[in-house]
């Protein structure tokens, strides 16, 4: 069995997800309430392969909610995950995927180092951040939507903004491996680890934000966005591609201009319907085809059989597992969501 550690967006939308799903206790609480609320399985999953295979998963939501990373709640952030994480190895589950918040709340503490959770000693091998399969679906994304918009890839400039994390770094790696592209730009809050990067690529310009906009025609968001801070269209090339690979995703609706194109990056389309409701409640817009690919690592993994952590620790991930990964994501009936 395959399972999903997820959250919600806000207080605000915990609330109202609360309401629907019948916890009427949770529906009117404030966030201290929410920071003493355990973790709950609430929903049951049947995913089919188009091999003819299907999985049966369970989907833990964490009650972990953004407001937790502010102030003096990050103990309370790193005690939501663990007990998530615990629940669902309680409950037998082979394979997890930490969606969101949650593997960057995992590697950001190095809750490996926090592995009993009472009387459960953590499985690491259960576990998995899904960040391999979000980064190869990102780099398809960019090939698949440069054919689609017209941008030459090997003309273009592309730029990776939160190039030294874990997703990436990926793209930025694979990109240099097997893309002919014209430029790469790194922009990062950490430049002694984007100067790494750059000479572990052997290309690559590291650079600031302000001067990466105007020159990009292809841009791949995958870092945090600070709250208040917005892309100014007018900076932007025509044609430009955005692809926002954050959580939760906010461009689409904040970025609306003649030739600037914003997919939704780390999401793919399942070639059949999945029983379940959980993505109707994060507001997918076909919630039974369309899924974090972090998500569906977990079912990826629970369809070959290999229960073990694939995704782990920061920058970790290699060209070779990207392509394996994206070798059983197309076996199994996945593929990149362009829009």
């Amino acid at each position: 069995m395959f399972g999903l550690i997820g959250h919600l967006t806000s207080l605000d939308h915990a609330k109202a997800v609360a309401r629907r799903l019948g916890f009427d206790e949770y529906a009117d609480q404030g966030l201290e309430f929410w920071c003493s609320a355990p973790p709950q399985i609430v929903d049951e999953i049947t995913v089919k392969s188009l091999t003819g295979s299907e999985i049966k998963g369970l989907y833990v939501e964490s009650c972990f909610l953004p407001e937790m990373l502010a102030g003096n709640r990050f103990k309370t952030a790193i005690r939501k995950i663990l007990n998530a994480m615990a629940h669902a190895q309680k409950h037998g589950i082979d394979i997890t995927a930490l969606g969101g918040f949650s593997s960057i709340i995992f590697e950001n503490f190095n809750l490996a180092q926090l592995l009993q959770v009472r009387n459960i000693q953590l499985d690491i091998q259960r576990f998995t951040t899904g960040n391999t399969h979000t980064a190869y679906i990102i780099v398809r994304q960019i090939e698949e939507a440069s054919r689609k918009f017209g941008i030459d890839l090997a003309k273009a400039v592309i730029t990776v903004c939160g190039a030294s994390g874990d997703i990436g770094s990926a793209v930025c790696r694979w990109l240099t491996a097997n893309t002919d592209f014209r430029e790469l730009l790194l922009v990062a809050r950490n430049q002694e680890k984007l100067h790494n990067l750059r000479s572990q690529l052997g290309r690559g310009k590291v650079t600031d934000l302000a001067h990466a906009l105007p020159l990009s025609d292809i841009i791949v968001w995958v870092a945090s966005m600070a709250k208040g801070m917005a892309i100014n269209v007018n900076q932007l090339k025509r044609p430009c591609i955005l692809i926002d690979g954050g959580y939760p995703k906010n461009m689409e609706n904040t970025i609306s201009a003649d030739g600037i194109y914003v997919i939704n990056g780390g999401i793919v389309e399942h070639s059949l319907d999945i029983d379940w409701k959980i993505m109707d409640i994060v507001n997918m817009a076909a919630p039974a085809r369309h899924l974090f690919a972090c998500f569906a690592e977990s079912m990826l993994l629970e369809f070959e059989g290999w229960h073990t952590n694939f995704s782990w620790g920061r920058n970790q991930i290699t060209v070779d597992k990207m392509q394996q990964i994206g070798t059983v994501s197309i076996k199994h009936g996945f593929r990149p969501l362009i829009g």
